[in-house]
């Protein structure tokens, strides 16, 4: 398994660009993907998360609409869900692997390529 230890546009290893793209959701993504011009796995990583947490802030406020209900499946599962969502991807990027959730994974590498 590749590590991806290469330099990227910023200076940082691609793996660790990988795994901070994540770090604050949509908006690390769109930040690495203005910055990173070059390193296709950064980019990658960049664009899957930019769009796994735009449709995790999508359903979270599509959920927020129905009263009580709603809020305790936003609490009770969409939050932990995506937290372990978070870390594992996080933790793939950063062990240098262009892990590839279904539907965004293939979305996200052919607006990359």
């Amino acid at each position: 398994m590749p590590l991806h230890r290469e330099k990227t546009s910023t200076g940082l290893d691609a793996n660790v660009a990988a795994a901070l793209s994540y770090l604050v959701g949509f908006i690390t993504g769109v930040l690495f993907l203005v910055i990173e011009k070059d390193n296709r796995f950064v980019r990658f990583h960049a664009m899957q998360s930019t769009v796994v947490f735009l449709a995790i802030v999508g359903i979270d406020i599509l959920l927020q609409i129905v009263p009580i209900l709603g809020a305790l499946v936003v609490v009770f599962l969409v939050i932990p869900a995506s937290a372990v969502l978070w870390l594992v991807l996080m933790y793939k990027a950063y062990q240098g692997e262009e892990f590839s959730l279904p539907i965004v994974g293939p979305f996200a590498a052919e607006r990359t390529s």
